[in-house]
């Protein structure tokens, strides 16, 4: 498993790329193609069959394409601005993901 400092339900802003800027939350993380799924960003359309067994309407769907993790800076809770991640152990031993901008616990 590749560890990685982008995790699920992060707010993460896009710095690179056609949505450079935007924002979101990450849906899902996908460590073995080095990628993340954001809410509302990177959108494909995608034409999908109608299958009445399942619900599925049919038509032109919008959905969100996996974005590479390197174009993705989290966002500090403090500052509300792009942050690198840092790691810090705390006083019971356990380890704490930090914002390198503010210090802010991301946890």
């Amino acid at each position: 498993m590749i560890k990685t400092k982008i995790k699920k339900n992060d707010q993460v802003v896009v710095i690179a790329g056609k949505d450079r800027g935007s924002r979101g939350r990450v849906l899902r993380v996908l460590p073995s193609r080095n990628m993340a799924i954001v809410e509302r960003v990177n959108l494909v359309k995608r034409h999908t069959r109608p299958n009445p067994q399942r619900g599925i309407q049919g038509g032109i769907l919008e959905k969100e394409a996996p974005i590479q993790l390197s174009n993705l800076m989290l966002v500090d809770p403090q500052t509300d601005k792009p942050t690198r991640v840092g790691r810090k152990r705390q006083a019971d031993g356990t380890g704490a993901r930090i914002a390198k901008k503010s210090g802010a616990s991301l946890n």
